[in-house]
């Protein structure tokens, strides 16, 4: 009971709750305090109290990278404390916690629906959706989308899909808010492909599909010469592909949703695709 009264005491602050749910959305990776604080609009010795206060009741923790510091959130413990408020505090009422359990976790052998987001749709994601669709067969529905769509895709970007022999006369940027209707397909993969956590906020996606994040840097702010910023794009398809090909490989109809989401967490590292590159 005080680990949870320190704890919610300190989600308490819009601001610290508002950097918890930053780093959820990015969990289980690490992300850098300039990051956090240009996403939320937070100077930086205000964010360094509200990381202090966070880490002092053991929500996230600090690890070092080279000379930067990556705050993550500590899975174990928030675990811990949704777990009091729903088994302790709400006793497991079934009216309180029934919606919240029901999400599959049975073998999943169906043809999925795997939607990217990015923040113009016309590069990364357009990238993921075009491999997804060729990679994986007739095993997965590829879709992509953006917050703030570009009205034509990159050319560079379709220059690298033909080359890899990608078909793309039927692409195009697509806003998220079409996958958002009443009427649009119901999603079981969700992930997004921005590089930074000031990168575009994703609210919580209906039907609680499994959700990762798969950030690479944004190939459309390269700069140097044709060749150079060609390079760039090459980079990045290359490295989604990895990505992609190990996703794609993975033993669906064995794993269940607590397996796949680690295994989805771990690809997003590039844990799991480093002996195919």
């Amino acid at each position: 009971m005080n680990h949870a009264s320190h704890a919610f005491a300190t989600l308490g602050h819009p601001a610290r709750l508002a950097v918890f749910r930053l780093l959820m959305r990015f969990a289980p990776q690490g992300q850098r305090p300039t990051d956090i604080a240009a996403a939320l609009g937070l100077k930086q010795n205000t964010l360094s109290h509200h990381l202090s206060d966070l880490a002092a009741c053991g929500l996230i923790r600090v690890t070092r990278q080279g000379r930067a510091l990556l705050y993550s959130v500590d899975l174990d413990a928030t675990e811990a404390l949704i777990g009091y408020l729903a088994l302790d505090v709400g006793r497991a009422r079934p009216d309180l916690i029934a919606s919240l359990l029901a999400t599959r976790d049975s073998p999943m052998t169906d043809r999925f629906k795997v939607l990217f987001i990015c923040s113009g749709n016309s590069a990364r994601s357009i990238f993921a959706e075009a491999l997804l669709r060729d990679l994986g067969r007739d095993k997965f529905a590829a879709f992509s989308a953006g917050y703030s769509p570009n009205s034509t895709l990159n050319p560079f970007a379709l220059d690298i899909l033909r080359r890899n022999g990608h078909r793309v006369e039927d692409m195009h940027a697509k806003h998220v808010s079409e996958f958002q209707a009443g009427d649009a397909p119901a999603m079981d993969f969700v992930f997004t492909v921005c590089d930074t956590a000031a990168g575009e906020e994703c609210p919580p996606w209906p039907g609680q599909p499994i959700t990762g994040h798969w950030g690479l840097p944004d190939p459309v702010k390269a700069t140097g010469t044709e060749a150079e910023k060609a390079l760039v794009f090459a980079q990045t398809y290359a490295a989604l592909r990895r990505r992609i090909t190990a996703f794609v490989e993975l033993p669906f109809e064995s794993l269940s949703r607590l397996a796949l989401q680690a295994r989805v967490d771990e690809i997003g590292t590039d844990a799991a695709t480093q002996e195919k590159a």
